[in-house]
């Protein structure tokens, strides 16, 4: 389980285009009109993500984070969780904290904990797309 934690608490700005990559030749750049409506206040969480080992073990936290980040440096890598995080103009101020779960609970953990900060801030996190 990982959370990326912005470390102000001042109002965001965003950028009208995304950096990030194109995978599949999609543009993840979402309109900033839309990404100030799904912004939540009050909290400095904005995303809630798992990474799972996958069936041959080797996936897991540090190749995810991996992925997350090459997609936001602009290279077309299917990462596509999170992808609101790339308009925010601080972007590069954000942190990562995480903790180990066991791989057949990572799923599970991660719908309680987006389904505990829904019923505090009245919806998800602002760059998790689903439950």
């Amino acid at each position: 389980m990982y959370v990326v934690v912005r470390p102000t608490d001042d109002p965001p700005t965003f950028l009208d285009t995304s950096p990030a990559g194109h995978f599949k030749g999609k543009d993840p750049t979402v309109p900033v009109d839309e990404l100030h409506a799904l912004w939540v206040p009050g909290t400095r969480i904005i995303y809630i993500g798992k990474a799972n080992a996958g069936r041959t073990g080797r996936r897991g936290l540090r190749k995810r984070l991996d992925e997350f980040r090459r997609s936001g440096a602009g290279q077309p890598v299917g990462h596509s969780g999170g992808r609101r995080i790339w308009q925010l103009s601080d972007h590069a101020q954000l942190r990562v904290g995480w903790q180990v779960t066991d791989d057949t609970a990572a799923a599970a953990t991660e719908t309680a904990l987006i389904a505990q900060f829904h019923a505090h801030h009245g919806r998800r996190p602002f760059a998790n797309m689903r439950n």
